[in-house]
């Protein structure tokens, strides 16, 4: 019995939370959960270093969370995953400038599809396009492209 006792400190806990978390910033990206994930794995070396109570190790966990989150989401976001390559300019240029037809209708701040090269597209425009009209390709957000209608 002392054997699932020492199992389940505080330490071990937090360690767990954290494991579960980074986890599911595999599942369920947005590369905001991963955060809290290394915050639970401060809050269990804090643990395993002093001996604090429940109060302070949520405490911890927050601040260490978000001030993780606010400090370095936007450089290692930046750093990793926006960085620009002449492979993505080709791939933006075969876009850009090329028509495609609107499938669902396109509002201004919600997304709707367009066809193009025999592919549906999710796209965004400042303006309203109905379906059936044409569109012009007027550059691309990771995998939606951003478009304008043709009068």
């Amino acid at each position: 019995m002392s054997d699932l006792n020492s199992f389940f400190t505080a330490p071990v806990t937090w360690f767990f939370i954290g494991l579960v978390l980074l986890l599911l910033e595999l599942v369920l990206p947005g590369f905001v959960i991963i955060f809290f994930g290394a915050g639970a794995w401060i809050t269990a070396a804090a643990c395993l270093f002093f001996d604090i109570g429940i109060n302070t190790q949520v405490i911890i966990f927050i601040i260490a969370s978000v001030t993780l989150l606010l400090l370095t989401r936007k450089y290692i976001r930046n750093k990793f995953f926006t960085e620009k390559t002449a492979h993505s300019d080709e791939l933006e240029e075969e876009f850009v400038g090329k028509t495609a037809v609107v499938e669902v209708s396109i509002k201004k701040g919600y997304p709707g599809k367009v066809s193009f090269k025999g592919t549906t597209w999710t796209a965004m425009s400042d303006e309203t396009i109905e379906k059936g009209q044409l569109a012009e390709i007027t550059g691309k957000e990771s995998i939606n492209l951003i478009v304008k209608p043709i009068n």
